[in-house]
């Protein structure tokens, strides 16, 4: 996982055509890009455009990478600032399960 392209296929596939999550998320990482995961289509979707979202992340890709290989806890990259969080919590929670590996 080295690029904004290949993590957005990752999620993609995570993703799946539904799952479950009812809501539309955003992965801000600044300069680097964005993802936007429309959960509340079905088929889901998940692309690099920009749009409104019920939940946005904010996150540097690379502190992306390390969760997703399980170098940066999850919580700990929320209590340091890593990791901010707008909108619903409960559903970036329910994100967490499909960025592993991504």
């Amino acid at each position: 996982m080295s690029d904004l392209e290949t993590i957005t296929q990752k999620i993609s596939a995570a993703v799946g055509e539904n799952s479950g999550l009812g809501k539309i998320i955003k992965v801000d990482f600044g300069d680097a890009g964005k993802i936007l995961i429309n959960g509340a289509s079905v088929p889901n979707a998940v692309t690099n455009e920009d749009g409104d979202a019920d939940t946005t992340i904010q996150i540097a890709l690379d502190d992306l990478i390390a969760m997703s290989k399980g170098a940066l806890d999850p919580m700990m990259a929320f209590m340091t600032g890593k990791m901010k969080i707008q909108g619903d919590m409960s559903v970036a929670q329910k994100l967490a399960p499909l960025l592993k590996g991504a």
